[in-house]
This record gives structure tokens, C-alpha cells and sequence, in this order.
């Protein structure tokens, strides 16, 4: 049962990012291109927040790109809110490094660790195959001072959370 209610979580999630509309002034103060590259960026960003806002985790933003993308969404606040609404039920708050409110769980954690729960995130929205371009968005775009996570480093948190999945299986099969 609550199985099927994360999954229709994320699936919910999922339709609503692919489904919503992001006019020009999303990507108003975001001057990269190729436009549609930051797009899906965006889109997987908003996936991934699903399950972290669940969990009640606050997850890392990997890429300099999609986080302007993502600021200039936030600025069209009705479409922004209708959203949320939409993918998650409620409404979805950002927390800049060092302006979260007191008691934001993990907020204050490390942005390292914070990226290491998008990668978790990405693991657990992300349909068999798809890859993920957040991890390397802005070195593919020329972002100076780019953001972004080494593809060995998501290999070997993908590999952890495998690890655990497979163990708490295991015992939940003992039990």
C-alpha cells in the first residue's frame, strides 16, 4: 500500500513535468544553449524533488543551468504554485544555501550530501535506461564555473543505494 502510494507520487510528478508549459521567462536570466538541453534538465529536476519532498529530504541542485532555469520558474509564481499543485500536492519551497528556515531537514547539510540525495532521488524517478543529464549539464554547455557531480561519484552512490535496497529486501523475506 504505501508502495503504490510513492509510485503514484512519482508518477504524478512525472506527468506534470512533462505536461507543463514553460514560457520564455523561464529561461529569461539563463543564456545557455541549446535551450531544449536545459529543458529536460529542468524537467528531471522537478521529478526528483518528488520523492525528496516526500521524504521530507532536501536534495542538491547538480547543475548552475537548470538552478537559473528553475529560479526564473519559481518567478512565474501562479504557474509555479499550479505546479506544484499539480506534481505534488503542495507547494514545493527552495532553499538557497544558508536561507533555509530553522528545522528544514538537511538544509544545512553539505551540498556534496545534498547532490549525493539527488543522485537517490534520480534513482528512484528515472524510467529503466533514461539517463540523467544533470550530472554533467553545465561542462556540456560551457557553464563557467560549472556545477555539476563526477560520473563515478553517481556510480558509486547508485551502487550503495542498490546495495541497501537489496539487503532490506533480503530481511524483509527473513521476517
Amino acid at each position: 500500500m504505501v508502495r503504490r502510494r510513492h509510485a503514484d507520487l512519482i508518477d504524478r510528478a512525472h506527468r506534470a513535468a512533462a505536461g507543463v508549459e514553460l514560457p520564455p521567462a523561464v529561461f529569461k536570466t539563463c543564456p545557455w544553449e541549446p535551450r531544449e538541453l536545459i529543458d529536460i534538465g529542468l524537467r528531471q529536476w522537478l521529478r526528483c524533488c518528488a520523492p525528496a519532498l516526500r521524504d521530507g529530504q532536501v536534495i542538491g541542485m547538480p547543475s548552475r543551468a537548470v538552478d537559473e532555469a528553475w529560479h526564473g520558474f519559481i518567478l512565474c509564481t501562479a504557474r509555479y504554485s499550479a505546479f506544484c499543485d499539480e506534481a505534488y500536492g503542495r507547494f514545493l519551497h527552495h532553499h538557497p544555501e544558508g536561507a533555509a528556515l530553522a528545522g528544514a531537514v538537511g538544509a544545512g547539510d553539505p551540498v556534496e550530501d545534498q547532490v549525493g540525495r539527488t543522485v537517490l532521488a534520480w534513482s528512484l524517478v528515472a524510467a529503466p535506461g533514461e539517463r540523467c543529464v544533470l550530472w554533467d549539464l553545465d561542462h556540456v554547455l560551457g557553464v563557467e564555473d560549472p556545477w555539476g557531480i563526477e560520473h563515478d561519484r553517481v556510480a558509486a552512490i547508485e551502487m550503495s543505494a542498490r546495495k541497501l535496497i537489496d539487503r532490506s529486501r533480503r530481511q524483509s523475506h527473513i521476517a
